[in-house]
């Protein structure tokens, strides 16, 4: 029987302790272990909010918002929407989208 996702992160936890230093699993794209290396480039810092993206994630343009409270991702063409978000308010959620929308330019030219 195949191990679960959290069996396979548990794995590669146990063999390479914690793993922060060589890659991140990114829980908002499909809610699969996948690893992708540590190259987060940050584009802004607001707040409490950080926007940053991934290098070679997927060609649809989009922006990860992080918080001490969680995380949400937004999608930039044709207009920003929310994609997904974990751990944030409906205030916090619309607070970062207030911020992705107000840099809009900066972090298309990122």
């Amino acid at each position: 029987m195949p191990a679960t996702p959290a069996l396979q992160i548990g794995a590669r936890l146990a063999v390479f302790g914690n793993p922060s230093w060589l890659c991140r699993y990114n829980h908002l794209s499909d809610r699969r272990p996948r690893y992708i290396p540590n190259m987060s480039p940050t584009v802004l810092r607001e707040g409490p909010f950080r926007l940053f993206f991934f290098s070679r994630e997927e060609p649809r343009m989009h922006v990860h918002v992080s918080h001490p409270d969680g995380e949400a991702k937004f999608w930039l063409t044709p207009e920003v929407v929310l994609a997904d978000a974990v751990g944030l308010t409906a205030r916090q959620l619309a607070e970062a989208q207030d911020v992705v929308e107000r840099h809009i330019r900066e972090i298309r030219d990122a």
